[in-house]
Order: structure tokens, then sequence, then C-alpha cells
């Protein structure tokens, strides 16, 4: 279980200025259950969207969004509507918003920080992986998380080590993460988003947050198993 909440709409219409026409991606997975993604949720943000001027070009509800293989499946029929779009808005875990972003030829919004549950989640196929940080900038990064692609989790560019586009700490198994960033952003033409990094991160957010530890759900992540 991935926990998820929506980001202000103030930051949500932030990441959306200079552009008109949205696409909205939600997911029935863990996106569902904190009510972040489902359709529901989904139908919501299309017309606060549209009350703001916007165009929503249409909307596709997944069962999960972090599965690139289904996500590219699911998508396919709405092809035109995605490229009427100027962009995507993923409302989901970064996980999925991650997952969307390597499937399509758009720029890809996150609508959601994600919760940290203290613990590790299960492990997924595909590369994307989730920092659970409270404060997603896959905004910014062309839907890469420079906390997971980069071995030193460092948010503001390359580290002076990487060298021909791979990283120093496994150059024989791994591209450096903000190189991937770059050539990302470069293919979308939006590499203006590099001059825009976030402040310093406030390692506080990726802490489970107090209200969530006197839940069950916390209650069940710590719970130790006896044999």
């Amino acid at each position: 279980m991935i926990i998820s909440e929506l980001k202000p709409l103030s930051e949500i219409l932030g990441y959306l200025e200079g552009e008109r026409k949205i696409f909205l991606v939600g997911c029935k997975g863990c996106a569902e259950v904190c009510h972040t993604g489902d359709e529901p949720q989904v139908l919501e943000m299309k017309q606060k969207l549209e009350q703001e001027g916007k165009t929503v070009t249409g909307y596709c509800v997944i069962d999960f969004l972090c599965d690139k293989a289904l996500v590219k499946t699911r998508l396919l029929p709405h092809e035109a509507e995605i490229d009427a779009a100027d962009s995507l808005l993923v409302m989901t875990c970064g996980i999925g918003v991650q997952a969307t972003a390597a499937v399509v030829n758009k720029l890809t919004h996150p609508a959601t920080n994600t919760i940290s549950l203290g613990g590790a989640r299960g492990e997924w196929r595909g590369s994307e992986r989730c920092r659970e940080c409270g404060d997603c900038v896959l905004d910014l990064t062309g839907g890469i998380c420079p906390l997971t692609a980069c071995t030193k989790g460092l948010i503001n560019g390359p580290c002076g080590g990487a060298k021909d586009g791979r990283c120093e700490v496994e150059p024989d198994v791994r591209e450096c993460g903000w190189q991937l960033i770059y050539e990302r952003l470069k293919k979308l033409g939006r590499l203006e988003k590099m001059k825009a990094m976030p402040p310093p991160k406030n390692y506080l957010k990726m802490q489970p947050p107090k209200q969530l530890r006197s839940t069950i759900m916390w209650a069940l992540e710590q719970q130790e198993t006896k044999v």
C-alpha cells in the first residue's frame, strides 16, 4: 500500500502555467483507496481545471499505474486525446507518475505527494522507484525521480563525478540519473525546467506524519510477525 495526498490546487495550477489543454490519468490501485486518483476524484479535478479556464481533452483511470505495459495498453485508445493535450496530470503516487511519463511523449505532472509509511513497500516490475518524500518534484525532472535515479539522491543537478553519462558510483551498470533527466527534458523540448530546481529538501516530510502514526494502517505496517 502506498499513501498519496493531493497537492494544493495552487501548486498544480503552477505546474500547468502556460498550458491550456490537459489529459488526466487516475489509478484504481492505492490511489483509489486514498481517494486521490479514483474516478470521482479525477472528475472533480476535471471540473476544477475547467473552472480555471483549462480544457481537459480526456481522462483515463487505470487499474495499476505502476505497471508500464498496462499503462501503455490502456492509454493507447486515448492517443488522439493525449496528442491534443499540452501535458498530462497524473493522480497517483510517484511510481505511477514515472511509469506514465516513460510511455508517453508528453510532459507529465504529479497531482499528489507520496507520504511515507516508514519501512519499505513491496517491489514492482520496472525501474521506477519512489522515496515517499512527501514533496514530489517530478514536475521539474521530466517524470524521472532524482532521489532514486541518482545514487546520491541529488535534487539540484549531477555531481562532479559523472562521466560520459555514467554514474561514478556504478559506472558499469548505471547511467547518471541527471543525464537521464536531461535527455528526457530535451526530448520533450522542456529544458527550461532545469533552470527551476526545487529548494533544499525538507527531510521532515519524509517521516510518517503524526496523524498517520495513530491509524490502524500504521499499526499493521509496524506489527512484528511472530513465529
